[in-house]
């Protein structure tokens, strides 16, 4: 069984048809890679998933079960999260206090109101902060970091709560060319604990580290496949020629 299936996700403001009966379908373990043209329906089938839009048509099913109309809270706590494009660390807490926060998310509110949980998450802040290449910085203002170092330490926060499936929005928007490879190489271990589905405009890097690409044009799929199959697309390559 797969752990997501989107079927027949329509999606429409107005006028607007911005999905239209788009088919998606995640496997346990994948990395799934949604590209396309600007408009093409990405982010707006990326919300739908995670909730913050409920599609006009269609059903989204996730390990199993119904959550088309599921609220973001609940769909989080079913193992889903999701980290957009605009990042939201808060800027005036250090790295550590970040990621603390991330982490104790997870636990009962009596623990937090006794202060109960710094300690025992101690380690695992640091060794989380390690894995993203952030741990020299846990001392340091998050705004004080770089725009690539935030992006990694949002990252490292929606995998706090070790989520069945990721979504990331565009998660390597404005980094330089190293941190756009970094980043894959932060990624890819994480395949082991978790599926991921990844909106994403550098071709170079989603297929170096996807297993699966979707094509999204105009709000419907124009392919889908492995990345070699994609590649080769004829209906792809006219896309990418001329309209993005």
């Amino acid at each position: 069984m797969p752990l997501l299936e989107a079927h027949g996700i329509k999606k429409s403001f107005a006028r607007l048809t911005a999905l239209n009966g788009v088919d998606l379908t995640v496997a346990e373990n994948e990395f799934h890679g949604l590209i396309g043209p600007n408009g093409s329906g990405k982010s707006t089938l990326m919300k739908c998933v995670a909730g913050a839009e409920i599609p006009t048509e269609g059903t989204i099913r996730f390990a199993g079960r119904d959550i088309t109309a599921v609220p973001p809270a609940e769909r989080a706590r079913a193992g889903l999260s999701l980290k957009f494009q605009i990042t939201s660390v808060l800027p005036a807490l250090t790295v550590y206090d970040n990621m603390l926060l991330a982490l104790q998310a997870q636990n009962p509110l009596s623990n937090l109101i006794f202060s109960r949980t710094r300690g025992p998450l101690h380690e695992r802040v640091l060794h989380t902060l390690d894995q993203f290449r952030l741990a020299d910085r846990a001392g340091d203002p998050a705004a004080e970091i770089s725009h690539g170092q935030q992006q990694w330490l949002e990252i490292a926060m929606a995998l706090a709560p070790e989520p069945r499936l990721l979504l990331l929005d565009e998660p390597t928007a404005g980094m330089s060319l190293q941190e756009r490879r970094l980043t894959g190489e932060l990624l890819i271990p994480f395949k082991r604990r978790c599926s991921l589905v990844i909106v994403e405009h550098d071709l170079d890097f989603i297929r170096d580290i996807c297993d699966v690409l979707t094509v999204l044009d105009q709000g419907n799929v124009l392919e889908s496949g492995t990345v070699a199959h994609v590649q080769n697309s004829h209906k792809v390559q006219e896309v990418y020629l001329t309209r993005v």
